[in-house]
Formats: C-alpha cells, sequence, structure tokens
C-alpha cells in the first residue's frame, strides 16, 4: 500500500514542532490520530522514521531521508493544484507582487482600482523595491510576480513586455533648452543632470540613454526618488530626465518646470512583468501583464502636457 499525502502532512508536522501534541494541533487533529498516521505510513515504507526512544523527539536516518522527500512531495502537489486553480481562475486569489519605486507611484494608484473593479476575487500583496531586491525575492519564493524596467538581466525568468515608456528632459522656467520642440542628448553634456543613487534602475536607463558618452553628472546631489530630483531641478540646480508614466502621473504638479522630448529614438525604457518560468502563477502574471498593458500611453508625447517649452506644463 502507498502513503498518503495526509500521513505525509502529519510526518512533516511531526518534524517541524519535535512533538506529537503540538504537531497534532497545527493540524487540527487530535494527537491519536495523528500518531496512528505516522505509524501507518511508517508501515507503508517499512522503515522507523521517529525515534521514540528519548526524551526529546527525533527522526531516524532514515525518517530525515524521507523528510526531505516528503516535503518535495507536498510542495510539488501544492504547486500542481495551484497551476490548476490559476489556469482556470487568473487573477482569483492571492498575488504577491514587487514593483519598483519609479513604476509603483506612477501607474498604480491608477491602475489597482480598475484592476480590483474587474476582479473582485484578486487580493494583491504589494512590495514596493529596488530591482535586484524584487528578482532575488522572486527567486527566493517571496514574491510571485514583480513589475519592472528593461532593459535589466532576467536571468532565467520569464518576462512580458506591457509597455515603452520613453524619457523626457526636464529643465527649470526659462532654461534655453525649454524653448526647444526636441532635445539632443549631446546639447545635455554640458548641462548638471541630476541622477538617482546607485541601485536605482531608472539612473542606469538614464546613463544608457548616452550611449557611452558620459553626462555632467552632478557630485553634490543624488537622490532616492524622482521627486526629490523634480524639485531640485525647479530650483535651478541642474536638469534630469524622467519617464513618460511619471509625467503623465502628475510628477511635475506645482511646479513651472518644462518638459521636452529627447531627439534619440533610444531614450526609453520598457516596463516588463517577470515571473519564475515554472511559477504556479504564470497565467497571473500574463493576465495582470494584459490588464496593466490599457494603462501604459501609446504614442510619443505625454498624454498630460498640454505645453511644452514656452509655458510652464500642466499636468492634471
Amino acid at each position: 500500500m502507498l502513503p498518503t499525502l495526509r500521513q505525509m502532512q502529519y510526518f512533516v508536522a511531526l518534524a517541524e514542532h519535535r512533538s506529537f501534541g503540538r504537531a497534532a494541533r497545527a493540524c487540527h487533529v487530535t494527537q491519536s490520530t495523528l500518531s496512528g498516521a505516522i505509524r501507518q505510513f511508517e508501515a507503508c515504507l517499512g522503515a522507523e522514521l521517529v525515534d521514540r526512544s528519548g526524551k526529546v523527539l527525533s527522526l531516524t536516518e532514515a525518517g530525515e531521508s524521507v523528510l526531505v522527500r516528503a516535503g518535495a512531495i507536498l510542495r510539488e502537489t501544492e504547486d500542481m493544484a495551484a497551476h490548476a486553480r490559476i489556469a482556470a481562475a487568473p487573477l482569483s486569489g492571492r498575488l504577491r507582487l514587487g514593483v519598483i519605486p519609479s513604476i509603483a507611484p506612477f501607474l498604480l494608484p491608477q491602475a489597482l482600482p480598475a484592476l480590483r473593479a474587474a476582479q473582485p476575487q484578486l487580493r494583491l500583496v504589494l512590495r514596493e523595491e529596488l530591482t535586484r531586491v524584487l528578482l532575488q525575492d522572486l527567486r527566493d519564493g517571496r514574491l510571485d510576480v514583480a513589475l519592472i524596467a528593461l532593459p535589466h538581466d532576467t536571468g532565467d525568468f520569464a518576462c512580458e513586455v506591457i509597455g515603452v515608456d520613453p524619457l523626457f528632459v526636464a529643465v527649470p522656467q526659462g532654461h534655453p533648452l525649454g524653448q526647444d520642440a526636441r532635445v539632443s542628448l549631446a546639447r545635455l553634456q554640458r548641462e548638471p543632470l541630476l541622477l538617482l543613487e546607485d541601485g536605482h534602475c531608472l539612473r542606469e536607463h538614464v546613463l544608457m540613454a548616452f550611449a557611452g558618452k558620459a553626462p555632467r553628472e552632478s557630485e553634490d546631489i543624488r537622490a532616492s526618488s524622482m521627486t526629490t530630483l523634480v524639485q531640485m531641478v525647479d530650483n535651478g540646480l541642474g536638469v534630469t530626465l524622467v519617464p513618460r508614466i511619471a509625467v503623465e502621473a502628475g510628477i511635475a504638479r506645482g511646479t513651472r518646470l518644462s518638459i521636452v522630448p529627447i531627439e534619440e529614438a533610444g531614450a526609453q525604457r520598457e516596463l516588463a512583468i517577470v515571473w519564475r518560468r515554472r511559477s504556479a502563477h504564470g497565467a497571473d502574471a500574463r493576465a495582470l501583464a494584459a490588464a496593466l498593458r490599457g494603462f501604459v500611453t501609446s504614442g510619443e508625447e505625454p498624454a498630460s502636457v498640454c505645453a511644452v517649452g514656452k509655458e510652464p506644463i500642466e499636468t492634471g
């Protein structure tokens, strides 16, 4: 006779709690029920798994070996059930989503209410962190999906792009570049460029846009948020590059900045959903990508910029 999943669950609980009483309470059964199931499990395998002779319960050598396999079988079984449930009804349970700081405050406040209205059974658990932290949490199973910006090395993760996010130049009121319809990055090399601190992928994307030609980066000012950069620029301390989603979300509201498009076509990033390839949440990830895609504006100009250059912008 083959052992059952229930027997494996009880055995794994016993190994974790090292007490029949505590394991029984954790499994919501009586101690005699759990003890009997463990005996049946040992009989099925033809081996003693639990050393009951000492004051402290321990596993035998065979028990330690079986514990590894039983845990793997239970995880695979849970994963199989999750695959089936999610494939049948994506975005209908708990989903742990990680988002980078240069996307979260600009896309999610607009997208989440609509997503929750369309998917009332979805329980979205959000975490905002840097890209490297989110990808590590994906690997370790602490997150189910992540929303990041490309290009970035995503390793063996599955990835689906939801839209292109062009970069724009933000300059203070009265700056000569604010009078132009478009600005070449070559002209920005003479300007003090304000950037986010190391670790933020937007910093890397801005530097990539210069295609190896080092800009004149400000050595005195580095920020951990885009809002800080914008306020610094508004007060005449330099210029910066901001993504379209931030402009459309009103990051320049209350300032007198000019937001100017960049001539070079490569000055952009891609927004993407990433997840583990064998994860049960693949269907969730693809459904989430499809839902968020509608909130990333297509076209070149920020939808909320009414005037560029000569007059202060209106962002909402």
